[in-house]
């Protein structure tokens, strides 16, 4: 068994028994008989190529090979080279099968830096920073193996300062988990998770355009200008499954192409496979991404311990009416005590003792009790206790 993807959110692993086995060029499946080629290797002359070399390259090897988009620059001897890898490794983990007895771990794949390396450092990369000596031998090692042209550009990071705040990644990844994300023309974007999707929403913000510029070009021109930031934070957020983006909206059909265009023009350069549908009818676009991994906010964050993750908590006079009737109850219990105290967060506290005043004096007259009013910092906002 191979886990195909790992656990989403409540959703489980998936687990399949036909195993692939990812390399640079290509993807091995031994137990697919199948060839096939990545459509995102535009060439039909190189499509047929690549199928070709990897049918006669393959050799005794049982099953078939998916070709990679990255294969589309390869060479005849790097696709042979990753045939005779992945096959050697296919055999590898066969042979412990043999040896092992069940349950055991016959084969792990490479770790987060060496998959990072070996599925997204091309040539358009100029550098490869590492801060870690250990890490950078590595990495060193490892590039030499797989991309040996591009061992020169592995550097060894060695400046006080962190290497996320020297590169502005660290602002970068606060940003990323911030709800709202601001544009430079004084526009902004809205990002919000929920269980069933990810949703949009396109602002003009402080944007109002210039001189006499017409209210449309100023709409148009922050939809464009959200276009890239939506597609930049997709990637770095890495948001899958159903994303839905409420564009501002436009009156003219071109100006609505226009952005439907720019967003699709976007989206090719992302690896996940995706696909964005025409505006609808209530002007919102429809985008679905392949969801692999977890999204950032999933990984970095965890539930809000006030809130437990529902973004709201009860508003003050909500809880005050909550506490008096709750009080109400106890009064009735409890007619031998002269007393009732109502121990709470300072907040409630607060305001039980002014704005909500009258709460409590309608309390002590309905019960004939004396309300006691305990402030206590350490409960959360919405728990009382009432003895």
């Amino acid at each position: 068994m191979q886990i195909a993807k790992e656990p989403l959110g409540k959703k489980g692993a998936r687990i399949t028994s036909h195993v692939a086995l990812p390399g640079r060029f290509l993807v091995y499946m031994p137990t697919i008989d199948h060839i096939g080629v990545s459509r995102k290797i535009a060439s039909a002359e190189n499509r047929s190529r690549l199928r070709r070399l990897v049918g006669e390259a393959r050799g005794s090897y049982p099953g078939g090979f998916i070709v990679r988009t990255a294969a589309g620059e390869a060479t005849d001897d790097e696709i042979r080279a990753d045939i005779d890898f992945l096959g050697k490794t296919w055999l590898e983990i066969k042979q412990k099968h043999d040896d092992r007895k069940a349950p055991a771990i016959l084969h792990r794949d490479l770790n987060l830096v060496e998959r990072i390396l070996r599925d997204y450092v091309s040539d358009d990369f100029t550098a490869i920073w590492i801060d870690n000596e250990e890490e950078f031998a590595k990495v060193t090692e490892f590039v030499s193996r797989f991309q040996p042209k591009l061992v020169s550009r592995v550097k060894l990071y060695a400046k006080e300062q962190p290497i996320f705040e020297e590169f502005g990644i660290q602002h970068e990844l606060d940003k990323a988990l911030r709800a709202k994300v601001w544009l430079k023309s004084g526009g902004y974007i809205v990002i919000n998770h929920t269980e069933a999707l990810v949703a949009i929403d396109v602002n003009t913000g402080k944007f109002v355009g210039k001189g006499s510029t017409r209210l449309e070009d100023t709409i148009v021109k922050t939809n464009l200008e959200a276009v890239k930031e939506i597609v930049r934070q997709i990637r770095l957020r890495d948001l899958g499954g159903i994303i839905v983006v409420d564009f501002i909206d436009m009156e003219e059909r071109r100006n609505r192409e226009r952005v439907l265009s720019a967003l699709q023009q976007a989206l090719d350069q992302d690896k996940a496979p995706s696909k964005a549908l025409s505006f609808n009818e209530f002007g919102l676009v429809c985008i679905t991404r392949k969801r692999t991994k977890q999204a950032l906010e999933r990984v970095l964050c965890q539930p809000c311990p006030s809130c437990t993750g529902s973004g709201m908590v009860k508003s003050i006079p909500t809880l005050c009416y909550e506490i008096q009737n709750e009080a109400r109850k106890m009064a009735a219990a409890t007619p031998d005590n002269p007393n009732l105290t109502l121990r709470v967060h300072p907040e409630i506290a607060k305001a039980l003792k002014t704005r909500e005043s009258m709460l409590i004096d309608e309390l002590e007259q309905n019960a004939h009790k004396h309300i006691i009013i305990q402030s206590d910092a350490t409960l959360h906002w919405e728990q009382y206790d009432i003895y």
